[in-house]
């Protein structure tokens, strides 16, 4: 058989199946203009809740100036080559202390790309005889490096999202197991500090108090947690007050930062061992020098601008605020940007509240001009429509308030079933 055969056969994968009526509006939309809380999208200008440009820096004049004169100075070539081999700069290592020194570590390492990293991270640190315990609701990155995990004869535990008591049992369940079979392996927990989807913490001071219990090391993936709350922006584990109980954080720079690549924040002997064992990295040219020069910039906003984190949670606060006393069902993601908005559909059927939930989003894209992502089923569960509105530190009280007006409407709408009696299967792509 051809591979190529495969792919009529499964109608596209997951999500390809949708492409021929999604490509272009639901899937792969192309926002164009100023990156910001006003851009255009099909030639129509859309209140933007759709972008992690949580702290407003894409655009900030410093920070253009910063990329603009730094690209100028380097060209975006240098350095040539992985860090190990002929990739490595001054600037590399100095981004690399500034984060270790910001977020209370003895050491970092920079990488160029985060998701390959998280699965490397993994994969390097879990030999096939230590136990991996995971949150269910964890990043596709994790899930991956979990996967590695598996492949190489590794074990693993899942426990429910956000379930401490489930995640006790499970580590419980680890620790017997390498009494009885690995012997020498070690326990890898792994969560996100801010979960993506439905915005929520991850209680990261019941996490930790679990090691009391069972002696065990956690990773923390903050990617957006990092430079969006606690009380320096150091992320979720300073807001929980156990900022040095968190053997590893990472951290992203495209959402606080505006930025790209992230980092890996622990001990000086685990981020050598990881420097040297990463194979996603090891293989991989570094980030370019401009780049690395245009993250110290933000390192040094992040701390010399906390009013920008204030106005951050300012604007999600009064988004969630309202929302709520309009009626609205927000999901419990108090203190975090996102916030997810959950809606009943009227159809019990799963294609039929597909097209309904696809119906609503047209109205709001086309004729509320507000640009926001949709998550159906499994993400949550059959029967609901979960939209997920980023706050940023650029979005107005105006845009907030017409905001509620009109999701108030839109909710009207669609419990009075009119999105349910639309033509279904509409092909938007042009």
């Amino acid at each position: 058989m051809d591979i190529f055969d495969k792919i009529d056969e499964t109608k596209g994968g997951v999500l390809g199946k949708y492409q021929n009526m999604a490509h272009g509006y639901f899937a792969f939309p192309k926002l164009e203009g100023e990156i910001g809380p006003h851009m255009r999208f099909r030639g129509k200008d859309v209140l933007n809740w759709s972008i992690e440009n949580y702290l407003g820096l894409a655009n900030m004049p410093e920070i253009r100036t910063a990329d603009a004169d730094a690209t100028t100075k380097w060209g975006l070539a240098y350095p040539m080559g992985a860090r190990m081999i002929s990739g490595q700069t001054s600037m590399h290592e100095k981004l690399e202390d500034e984060i270790a020194t910001f977020v209370g570590k003895e050491d970092a390492v920079v990488v160029n790309s985060s998701y390959q990293a998280m699965v490397s991270i993994i994969d390097t640190m879990c030999s096939r005889f230590d136990v991996i315990v995971y949150d269910s609701e964890c990043h596709a990155s994790i899930m991956d490096g979990v996967f590695l995990h598996k492949a190489k004869g590794g074990k693993s535990f899942a426990y429910p999202h956000n379930d401490i008591e489930n995640c006790r049992k499970k580590l419980q369940m680890a620790q017997s197991y390498i009494e009885k079979e690995s012997r020498t392996g070690g326990i890898l927990v792994v969560t996100e500090g801010l979960f993506d989807v439905k915005g929520d913490l991850c209680e990261l001071d019941k996490l930790v108090a679990l090691k009391e219990e069972v002696d065990f090391r956690i990773l923390v993936d903050d990617a957006h947690g990092f430079g969006t709350i606690g009380a320096n922006g150091k992320g979720t584990a300073e807001y929980y007050g156990v900022q040095d109980k968190i053997d590893m954080i990472f951290g992203v720079f495209a959402k606080s930062l505006a930025g790209i690549g992230g980092f890996i924040a622990t001990t000086e002997k685990a981020c050598d061992y990881l420097r040297y064992n990463m194979r996603s990295q090891l293989f991989s040219k570094a980030l370019p020098a401009a780049i690395t020069e245009g993250l110290l910039r933000r390192i040094e906003i992040l701390k010399e601008q906390p009013q920008l984190r204030d106005q951050l949670h300012n604007v999600s606060a009064m988004l969630r605020k309202g929302l709520i006393g309009a009626g609205i069902e927000v999901t419990n993601s108090e203190g975090s940007p996102i916030v997810p908005v959950l809606l009943r559909c009227t159809c019990q059927d799963e294609e039929a509240s597909l097209n309904e939930a696809l119906n609503m989003v047209l109205d709001i894209r086309e004729n509320y001009g507000l640009f926001t992502s949709l998550a159906k089923h499994p993400v949550v569960p059959q029967g609901t429509i979960l939209l997920r509105f980023v706050a940023t530190a650029e979005h107005s009280d105006e845009d907030v308030e017409y905001t509620i007006r009109s999701l108030n409407e839109v909710k009207n709408k669609l419990d009075a079933g009119e999105y349910a009696k639309q033509v279904p299967n509409v092909v938007i792509n042009i």
